[in-house]
């Protein structure tokens, strides 16, 4: 049985910590107290840390509050240069070396019993795998929920492509919380007054020119991810970044990574279980949900919601984030068989709903929990899926000896983002008030790309869509190959791999692709659905995930692979399993300039004509993780 709220909480505020260089980080100490006094109690008890970005109080106070009433000292620290703490604010750049010294500072305190445990979402999970780096002696346990693997790889950029989230994430929760902001209510105001959907539109910013430059030391981080490339680059190779570059020396832990098929990690989360469950002693678990980015705030007693996007998934996608948590902890941190029963991998098995419009018109998508022993899951036959000239999708490798389909990428009319793996693609609604009449922390936060499952088809609120408003599909620059109607409903779990083969009449440019579970007609939906799973995008100049730049020929055929992020999903009987290839993924991804210029910041542009082969000697596909039928 898990631990029952049997204390009362005794707070310390703003604890100085101080870090190896002299800088003191701003901590909050939750512990224990005895119900009829309110005193700390004297009996030492394991300690849980979380570091965040995002201000220690509000919500994260009552997490603190909640553990502590079961039996831990928790601690909620802000991170360097953010509210209360000391320092200069650069992403991540110090966050391995702040955490460990955080966890051995805590671990040493009177009132904790040795043992530390970490906790953290999006950013609270970058920073626990950077501490992991440095192996702290009193670390022992992490529930690392959504967080990063290799940023070059997939997250700050993604296949050469950059991850236009974290420019808005700047513009808005980064630098309207910058600690000048929060000094100067003018910087604030200024930043409030963004339009981020207008910076992107007239984009590409530039140093010293961008809204950023009212917090400079934010303006050179962005500016640095997005200019930057090369794997060598120091920003790359740094543990507070590269966790897979540190993973022999990472600490060995009992942890469990949690993460979402529509969240925008989910293939870190898997990528570090896949690699870290190998390597390790300790145990490891992977736990995955069919949810978005981020976690529904304490105390509802859910994880995240049951529906994601434009699908419902139904009162079985719910879990209690709390105790999931509480009952990895009890087990490892005090000795209790509260994970006795859990598997090694838990995931949602998305797809096994009637289709029928749920609640607010969302398609019922439907799903259930499974699990397996690994990951990727043992009895996985990955399937090859060919691209052919007749725009169809088939196990069958094309036969024709010349076969390919081309089409113009404007980078001045780039497709639409509509869902998908995505976070942090926000603005501040736009208010005649003042930051002192409505403070910059209670304004509303815009989504433009929207999260999870989506009908691919813009709208008239649809970021950079104009109408008339129409499926993606009929656009002249996406290729759509799908497979005939199923005769019988295929399963998929696990890693997803594409391989396109195409030239371009460019010296750089991009390939995109899609996996689409496509629904057919119904009574409630006339126009079957389009049902997004997973993207992805490669850059030419960085393909096969090239450390350094090397331009195309024009006219040479090359193979673009991609890496779409996994799921699990079941195709039903009479769907289509479809694959869309394209060029751009707006605002998910920056936009290609195709001329060969500075990654970022080239002001020229020009048109390309790109081809996709699918022949025999260029076989564009995708290959799926298919499931053996129960």
């Amino acid at each position: 049985m898990v631990s029952k709220a049997e204390y009362d909480v005794h707070a310390e505020l703003n604890v100085s910590v101080e870090m190896r260089d002299g800088t003191k980080l701003a901590t909050d100490v939750y512990r224990p107290a005895d119900p009829e006094t309110g005193e700390p109690i004297s009996d030492p008890k394991p300690a849980l840390l979380d570091r965040t970005p995002y201000n220690k109080r509000g919500r994260m106070e009552r997490h603190g509050e909640w553990f502590a009433e079961r039996g831990y000292v928790v601690a909620i620290q802000d991170c360097r240069g953010r509210f209360e703490s000391e320092g200069d604010y650069y992403i991540f750049a110090n966050e391995a070396e702040d955490g460990h010294d955080t966890v051995e500072w805590l671990g040493q305190r009177e009132y904790c019993d040795g043992q530390v445990g970490t906790i953290g979402t999006s950013y609270g999970a970058w920073v626990q795998s950077a501490l992991a780096t440095q192996d702290p002696d009193h670390l022992e346990a992490m529930f690392v929920n959504q967080g990063a693997a290799n940023g070059r790889e997939a997250t700050f950029r993604h296949n050469g492509a950059f991850e236009l989230r974290w420019l808005c994430w700047a513009l808005t929760l980064g630098g309207g919380f910058a600690q000048r902001a929060l000094d100067d209510s003018d910087v604030q105001q200024r930043l409030a007054n963004v339009d981020v959907r207008e910076v992107l539109a007239d984009g590409p910013v530039h140093r010293g020119q961008s809204p950023l430059r009212h917090v400079p030391n934010y303006e050179e981080w962005a500016f640095d991810i997005m200019e930057s490339g090369n794997a060598e680059d120091d920003l790359w190779q740094s543990p507070g970044v590269n966790f897979e570059r540190f993973r022999e020396e990472s600490a060995d832990v009992p942890t469990v990574y949690a993460g979402a098929w529509y969240d925008s990690y989910t293939k870190a989360t898997c990528d570090n279980f896949e690699a870290l469950a190998d390597r390790k002693e300790s145990d490891h678990f992977l736990l995955m949900g069919p949810w978005t980015h981020g976690w529904n705030a304490y105390p509802l007693p859910s994880w995240n919601k049951s529906y994601s996007g434009e699908l419902e998934f139904g009162e079985a996608a719910l879990r209690d984030y709390q105790r999931v948590r509480l009952r990895f902890f009890d087990h490892y941190l005090k000795g209790e068989g509260t994970w006795d029963d859990q598997p090694t991998v838990q995931y949602f098995r998305m797809g096994t709903g009637d289709g029928r419009q749920a609640r607010d018109g969302r398609l019922f998508h439907g799903g259930e929990w499974a699990e397996g022993d690994d990951w990727p899951l043992p009895g996985t036959e990955f399937t090859k899926f060919f691209a052919h000239g007749d725009g169809s999708l088939a196990r069958e490798r094309p036969e024709a000896a010349d076969s390919a389909t081309t089409y113009e990428f404007d980078p001045d009319d780039p497709v639409p983002t509509l869902g998908g793996n995505c976070s942090s693609y926000i603005s501040y609604e736009p208010r005649e008030e003042s930051i002192l009449e409505y403070p910059l922390g209670e304004r509303k936060l815009l989504d433009m790309t929207g999260r999870g499952g989506f009908d691919q088809r813009t709208r008239e609120d649809t970021y950079f869509a104009d109408p008339p408003y129409r499926p993606l599909e009929e656009r002249d620059d996406v290729l759509v190959f799908r497979t005939p109607p199923l005769e019988e409903e295929v399963e998929i779990a696990g890693p997803i791999r594409v391989r396109v083969f195409a030239s371009t009449d460019a010296r750089d440019t991009d390939f995109t692709a899609k996996l689409v579970d496509e629904y057919p007609p119904s009574d409630q939906f006339p126009n079957g659905f389009a049902l997004n799973l997973s993207d992805s995008i490669c850059r030419a100049r960085y393909r096969g995930y090239r450390d350094h730049p090397d331009f195309v020929e024009p006219g040479e055929v090359y193979e673009f692979y991609m890496e779409p992020y996994p799921t699990a999903n079941v195709f039903g009987e009479g769907h289509r399993i479809r694959l869309d290839i394209s060029s751009s993924n707006f605002p998910r991804y920056d936009v290609n300039h195709n001329t060969g210029g500075p990654l970022y910041g080239d002001r020229e542009y020009e048109v390309a004509t790109n081809t996709v082969f699918h022949d025999r000697e260029h076989s564009t596909h995708v290959e799926l993780p298919i499931r053996p039928r129960e």
